[in-house]
């Protein structure tokens, strides 16, 4: 007994020195999110509730009338559509971006590097010239048509770019590689004597996909799934070059209301429906996460 005594002192003592420790190594990052997360994101919650005098500026007085604007019809389809356009964006994105993530983690060791610097590849340049070259690729005269055109799929040229098809494009080309990047981790962890396993016990490979892979690498698609959703809602500067400010999203609206409109109170309103819908969409995926690892 005296032996366990001696011995428990030191370690009890050790592990409130590595609380302590790691409290300090994490200051840094608490002061970065309480000046540049939740302080500007308080304002914001005050702003929301302020109101313009008749010179237009913002009287700190509490009122529900820029939250009641939100909900208004205009405002509300614009809000529905951006939400469409995000699911659609990460569906796309999902499709497209898992078979990629699970051969790059699936490859040898020396391939993967090469693979995943092909997938970061694109945030070499800037976000700007990536997306005006989608410009000269989508346009009547551009790559797209006359690749269609050289090889006799057309008769006239297809008019993608600014319309919502094009915005589309330009959503899932920026995020993909957000979504690519997680479920390439949840595939590097898979343990391979599992699928094995499931294939020496019969199991066909949709079965072993369905049963075991996807199971296993949900974590990585629900991880995804919410870094490019989030994201993808408030998106404006996609819609505003290649939507030609013909489709626009919530994103445009709140730019508008804190550039041309000068209206804060209602675009803070308005940024403020974001946050609850990110806090809406982070709760979904923290319960499915929760119910697959029940299961």
């Amino acid at each position: 007994m005296y032996t366990a005594v001696a011995f428990d002192a030191p370690i009890q003592k050790t592990s409130r020195n590595f609380s302590a420790r790691s409290w300090i190594l994490l200051w840094p990052l608490l002061i970065w999110l309480g000046g540049f997360v939740v302080a500007p994101t308080a304002i914001l919650l005050v702003y929301s509730f302020c109101q313009r005098d008749e010179f237009g500026d913002v009287i700190f007085r509490f009122s529900l009338e820029n939250y009641q604007r939100a909900i208004e019809p205009t405002y509300l389809w614009i809000l529905i559509r951006s939400v469409w356009y995000a699911i659609l964006t990460t569906l796309i994105c999902i499709i497209a971006g898992y078979p990629v993530a699970y051969f790059i983690g699936r490859s040898s060791q020396p391939w993967r590097g090469r693979l995943l610097t092909l997938v970061m590849i694109p945030f070499w340049t800037s976000f700007l010239i990536r997306t005006y070259a989608w410009l000269l690729i989508l346009g009547r005269e551009g790559f797209l048509n006359a690749m269609l055109k050289w090889l006799h799929l057309m008769i006239a040229p297809l008019d993608w770019l600014y319309t919502w098809k094009a915005v589309v494009i330009g959503l899932v080309y920026t995020y993909l590689p957000f979504m690519i990047l997680p479920i390439y981790g949840s595939v590097e962890k898979l343990d391979g004597a599992l699928i094995e396993a499931a294939q020496d016990l019969g199991a066909r490979p949709l079965a072993v996909f369905r049963r075991v892979i996807l199971p296993l690498t949900m974590p990585g698609i629900v991880a995804g799934a919410l870094v490019v959703f989030v994201p993808a809602i408030g998106m404006f500067a996609v819609t505003d070059l290649m939507g030609g400010a013909k489709v626009p999203m919530i994103g445009n609206v709140i730019q508008n209301q804190f550039g041309q409109a000068n209206d804060w109170p209602f675009g803070a309103a308005l940024g403020m429906t974001l946050v609850v819908m990110f806090v809406i969409a982070y709760a979904v995926s923290a319960r499915i996460l929760q119910g697959e690892a029940a299961s």
